[in-house]
């Protein structure tokens, strides 16, 4: 089928029961930092794909994308089985205008995500261009328990790159862990609790957000800064907030 193109499974890592990522040799056309493509499977005889962001960042090899094997999904229950050496389809050519190209120039670059929706922001924090822009990156990511905070390697590896410019802060929703804010991002946004955590203040002057994942997180959170004033971010009309739904 066109622009489909065969990859081949180097790493199928197991974090939990549910959270995996694989890694695939895959020739697929240069992308952006932000954007996804989609993955497919032939299952039944009918071809089963759904789109996924890159957790890897532009050049990398093998591409690498982080995962959720939820309660009935046909392909990620099937992706999870998947070995070293199995085969699986990417479209070759990415989409998607989640990416730093979209946003404003500000002093401080905040990233929301919750679950595997913070894949693209770990391919953004890895390019040159968010740290040639911006004089922070704020990276958050909201679980549900603390088996689920992964890729922690890259966080060291940031915070050993950049020092104090990157700044990480995790929530777990369901059960208490040191370092970690407890409950959600919108209530961390209306408490201002974030902002103590981290010591920046969020301001529409200073601040760009990009938000990814769970579509109630993403939307009430606009729903909150919007009262702050912030505004949602549109070509024609420039503002604070880039969001993604990752579900």
């Amino acid at each position: 089928m066109k622009d489909w193109i065969e990859g081949v499974v180097t790493d199928n890592i197991h974090w939990t029961e549910f959270l995996f990522s694989l890694r695939i040799e895959a020739d697929v056309a240069p992308f952006k930092a932000g954007q996804f493509t989609s993955l497919a499977l032939d299952i039944g005889g009918e071809r089963i794909a759904r789109p996924y962001s890159y957790l890897s960042s532009p050049g990398q090899q093998p591409v690498e994308f982080f995962f959720y094997a939820a309660t009935g999904g046909v392909l990620s229950n099937a992706l999870i089985k998947l070995q070293a050496g199995d085969r699986v389809w990417l479209k070759e050519h990415a989409n998607g205008f989640f990416t730093l190209d979209e946003v404003p120039d500000a002093r401080d670059l905040w990233l929301l995500g919750t679950g595997t929706g913070v894949a693209p922001f770990y391919s953004i924090a890895r390019t040159p261009e968010p740290w040639q822009r911006f004089e922070n990156v704020i990276l958050v990511n909201a679980v549900r328990n603390g088996e689920d905070l992964q890729y922690l390697d890259l966080i060291d590896e940031l915070r050993e790159t950049h020092g104090d410019r990157f700044r990480f802060q995790a929530f777990v929703s369901r059960e208490k862990v040191p370092g970690t804010l407890s409950g959600r991002i919108p209530s961390a946004l209306a408490d201002r609790s974030l902002e103590t955590a981290v010591g920046l203040e969020l301001t529409p002057e200073q601040s760009q957000i990009m938000l990814c994942g769970n579509p109630g997180m993403v939307a009430d959170s606009i729903e909150l800064l919007k009262q702050r004033g912030f505004r949602k971010n549109r070509r024609r009309t420039p503002g604070h907030l880039t969001t993604e739904n990752y579900w």
